[in-house]
């Protein structure tokens, strides 16, 4: 009786386990899409403006931000 008995009695202990580490993967995803996303705005907020002729200066100041 020794195996199967304990293998019943655990399963809502195991599933509650499962869920948990299913919610867990789910919450690092979204912050992992989230960062993502923060990083991909900042990466726009640099690029150069389209209208706006590119200069000698552009290219060579460093204190440019």
């Amino acid at each position: 009786m020794g195996i199967h008995y304990d293998y019943k009695s655990k399963r809502g202990e195991r599933a509650m386990l499962k869920e948990a580490k299913r919610k867990a993967r789910l919450a690092q995803k979204k912050i992992k899409r989230l960062m993502s996303s923060e990083k991909m705005q900042d990466e726009e907020a640099k690029t150069h403006d389209i209208k706006k002729t590119i200069t000698l200066e552009d290219l060579t100041n460093p204190n440019q931000k």
